[in-house]
């Protein structure tokens, strides 16, 4: 059956238009950024960003229940960086004997330009607060987030190789994609835009952790060499 089709007035349209592209802004700018709140803040937004699309679906369900869906279905994939970045935040504050809070205000140092007087009130307050850790504290911060991949633009990549998959015409039930799944996790990228990322596997990527043996991965011991 096909989705039924709501006629509503242009003044209800270009309301609905501003609510969605306001949610898509605050996913993006805010959730979703490198720069922001922990992991549990961040999840607690996103719900609210997928009800509100929710209460939102029957005036336009062919293109909002899609998107919907999607985001309600990959939460944990798409702000999984940012476990990472609490993890790494929380081992930078134990070695310098520094508050997490400080940290993260650290962080939050980054995204601000360099030309606004906000970025130098900011810089001042962190640097007499943490003292001679500033420097350290600060390089550390930088070198996390360049190097903390986000799993966003990792599930786009993703998505683009599965589309592949789901255009044979058949069936694929869920040994099929239970395989399908385990593959392409620990499938290597061959070429990367950026050079950490090449080589290694989404599995590599969103846990930090180097790839185990495949043999290990499938519950059998590594090949030993054959005696002579």
């Amino acid at each position: 059956m096909a989705p039924a089709v709501y006629l509503f007035p242009r003044s209800q349209a270009d309301g609905l238009a501003r609510d969605v592209r306001t949610l898509t802004q605050w996913l993006s700018h805010d959730i979703l950024a490198l720069v922001g709140p922990v992991l549990a803040t961040r999840q607690m937004l996103f719900d609210f960003v997928v009800d509100k699309l929710r209460r939102r679906e029957l005036l336009d369900p062919r293109r909002i229940r899609p998107v919907r869906v999607a985001l309600q279905n990959q939460r944990d994939n798409l702000a999984a960086f940012a476990g990472q970045l609490d993890t790494k935040f929380a081992g930078i504050a134990q070695a310098a004997g520094v508050p997490d809070d400080l940290v993260r205000a650290a962080c939050v140092l980054h995204r601000k330009p360099t030309t606004s007087p906000a970025y130098w009130q900011l810089w001042g307050g962190l640097q007499s607060q943490l003292g001679g850790h500033f420097q350290a504290v600060f390089a550390a911060v930088a070198q996390v987030m360049q190097r903390t991949p986000r799993s966003s633009s990792l599930v786009e990549n993703l998505n683009s190789r599965l589309r592949n998959y789901f255009t044979l015409r058949c069936h694929l039930g869920t040994p099929h994609l239970d395989l399908l799944r385990f593959f392409l996790n620990h499938r290597g990228f061959v070429r990367s835009r950026r050079a950490e990322r090449q080589g290694k596997n989404p599995r590599e990527l969103m846990t930090g952790q180097a790839h185990p043996h495949w043999l290990m991965l499938l519950g059998l011991s590594p090949l030993q060499p054959q005696r002579s």
